[in-house]
């Protein structure tokens, strides 16, 4: 059974019924952020009704009572799945009971592969299980091996977007799913929603990750592929209350955090392109020479954006050891340069300038170097997986 975590800022009454609805059927655990004393009453009512309730002194956000509530969930009910909801009445009990149903499905079977095989046969020789001359058949011990675990998934519940939607929910989900979709390559219907599942195993991957306001969550989805974590969408209901007047998003602030990791990488990209760019031209003038010019600009313009990204791009970069991370980096620029080169040459082949050739190039590559970058270049190893490759050594 999952437990279902809601995270919430100032709620009204409609936390209290979806709490009331849900308790039959699951654990709930509502995690205050700092409301304060005046709504103090909402929260002893889903207290009285049976939810854990546990809050925070002051508002941090809600990646951080999202984290708050995982920290419980690993603590004090391990093994335990979560569901995470809104408090503002967006998702029914059926939605929520839709996803953990899918988190429950996503759950990989127990198996057993066959390690041995029956030997028979009057010619079986000696430890194989036949008896010597008996022609008779004996099945020989079989062993069992256990497979490789199967990759764990984030269960999204996705809405479509019909019907009586608020302009600015419509958009930004628009912009952020467009804008997710050129970081990982993967087009999520709706990389916003409240209403997701986690397997047990990925709480502590979960509580590693930056941020603490909305940004967390989005972060999340960024970070997943990386981790080997799977991303599964169940289509839920599109409810909006009162034109969503509840949600405590700031569109200015928020969408600030949520894009800020992209907008530092395309500026630091965008500068190595410059410098990479005017290199090429120059050098491509002075030897005539392709190859050439390309690994020369490519250089120095890959120094430069190491620096940067390492430095203030990805601030979890600066907790990987330089040499790890130059080597992860320039590796990663030896792949975009075989790349680069082909793509180049494919499309000055086909009659296309230097220039716009290389600009079409640069584009088609950006989204490839972000999401590796992100998720292997600059990501430290969490705290769990470093302490279990110590007891191992």
């Amino acid at each position: 059974m999952s437990l279902v975590l809601i995270p919430a800022y100032e709620p009204d009454d409609r936390l209290v019924a979806l709490v009331t609805s849900l308790l039959p059927q699951y654990p709930v655990l509502v995690v205050d952020d700092g409301s304060g004393p005046d709504y103090a009453a909402v929260f002893s009512e889903c207290a009285r009704a049976g939810a854990r309730v546990v809050h925070h002194t002051h508002n941090r956000g809600k990646g951080a009572a999202l984290r708050t509530g995982f920290s419980i969930a690993e603590r004090d009910l391990a093994g335990e799945d979560v569901v995470t909801a809104d408090a503002d009445g967006q998702h029914t009990p059926a939605d929520i009971a839709r996803v953990a149903e899918a988190l429950e499905a996503a759950r990989p079977a127990p198996a057993l592969v066959a390690a041995g095989a029956v030997s028979a046969g009057p010619g079986a020789g000696p430890g194989s299980g036949s008896r010597a001359g008996s022609g008779t058949a004996v099945a020989s011990p079989v062993s069992f091996a256990s497979p490789a675990p199967a990759a764990p998934a984030i269960v999204l519940g996705v809405r479509s977007f019909t019907g009586p939607v608020p302009l600015r929910s419509r958009a930004g989900n628009a912009f952020t799913r467009r804008v997710f979709c050129l970081a990982t390559g993967r087009d999520v219907r709706d990389t916003q929603t409240g209403l997701r599942g986690f397997p047990a195993r990925v709480l502590p991957w979960l509580r590693s990750l930056p941020g603490d306001r909305f940004e967390y969550e989005f972060r999340m989805l960024l970070a997943a592929p990386g981790a080997g974590i799977d991303l599964v969408e169940v289509p839920i209901s599109t409810i909006y209350l009162d034109e969503n007047s509840s949600s405590h998003f700031r569109p200015l602030a928020d969408s600030a955090r949520i894009y800020a990791p992209l907008l530092r990488f395309s500026a630091s990209a965008l500068l190595a392109f410059l410098v990479d760019t005017v290199l090429l031209v120059v050098l491509q003038a002075v030897t005539g020479w392709l190859l050439l010019s390309i690994v020369l600009a490519r250089v120095a313009s890959s120094g430069m954006n190491f620096a940067i990204n390492r430095g203030l791009v990805f601030g979890a970069g600066r907790e990987v050891p330089l040499r790890t991370a130059a080597a992860r980096y320039f590796s990663l620029a030896a792949l975009l340069l075989t790349a680069s080169f082909g793509m180049l040459t494919a499309l000055t082949d086909a009659g296309f300038a230097t220039l716009p050739a290389k600009i079409v190039t640069d584009l088609t590559l950006f989204a490839v170097s972000f999401s590796v970058q992100r998720a292997v270049v600059f990501a430290p190893v969490p705290a769990t997986l470093r302490s279990r490759t110590h007891a191992r050594e």
